[in-house]
């Protein structure tokens, strides 16, 4: 037996390299790279059955497996604890958990399945959402395929770098966070000024400085809005 065999033959069978999907944790040392000859596993999650397809098809014909499909957070969650898959590719907005909570959950559940979010949206405050919720890559949806592969390819071979947007993120103020929870309540400026011992007009200025932080337009985008990044349970 030369040194090399020694060396792998005293290791622990879980921490053999050779043994690990990429993209999977390994102890203190971090993700084992993507090796070329190893299938690159994908499940895609998206509420647009049109737009799942066309990514299925772009993506395995860039040499990728897509292992299973998902319309919304609560199943992509789901397929990935069964399927372990390299990585989890997430719209955004979906219906039920969105993409940003399935980033948080599948980092708390399943360390080695890698969450990238592929969207329209490049708002600063929900692609610092994406980063706290430990999302490895943040991609365009009108990237063409070619590049999205090269991208992706770029994030499995090296998920440890922070390939995220760098944003500045307007923080709320403590009482705009008193503000934005009744205002998730559906209550008026009225009772939420009686909530909190203000006068309406105080409630109206709030309520104008957190829409455009959120960039929102109205009050059911601003909830929206702040659901996304984490700002309301």
């Amino acid at each position: 037996m030369n040194r090399s065999q020694a060396s792998l033959a005293s290791r622990p069978a879980g921490l053999d390299p050779r043994r690990r999907r990429p993209g999977e944790l390994v102890g203190e040392q971090g993700f084992v790279p993507a090796a070329a000859s190893v299938p690159l596993t994908l499940v895609i999650a998206d509420d647009h059955p049109l737009f799942r397809m066309g990514l299925k098809y772009a993506l395995s014909h860039q040499g990728f497996e897509v292992v299973a499909e998902a319309a919304d957070g609560a199943e992509a969650l789901e397929v990935c604890r069964h399927l372990r898959p390299t990585a989890a590719l997430l719209d955004v907005k979906m219906p039920g958990l969105t993409g940003i909570e399935v980033c948080r959950q599948l980092r708390s559940e399943c360390p080695e399945v890698l969450s990238i979010l592929i969207t329209t949206f490049a708002e600063p405050a929900i692609i610092q959402a994406a980063r706290e919720a430990g999302a490895r890559g943040y991609l365009s949806k009108e990237t063409d395929p070619p590049a999205l592969a090269t991208q992706l390819r770029a994030i499995i071979a090296d998920p440890t770098q922070d390939r995220l947007p760098r944003v500045e993120v307007p923080r709320l103020t403590p009482r705009e966070s008193e503000v934005l929870p009744l205002l998730a309540q559906g209550l008026s400026n009225k009772e939420i000024a009686r909530e909190l011992g203000v006068s309406p007009d105080t409630v109206k200025d709030h309520l104008a400085r957190m829409y455009g932080k959120l960039d929102a337009c109205d009050r059911t985008e601003a909830v929206s809005r702040a659901r996304t990044i984490g700002l309301l349970d």
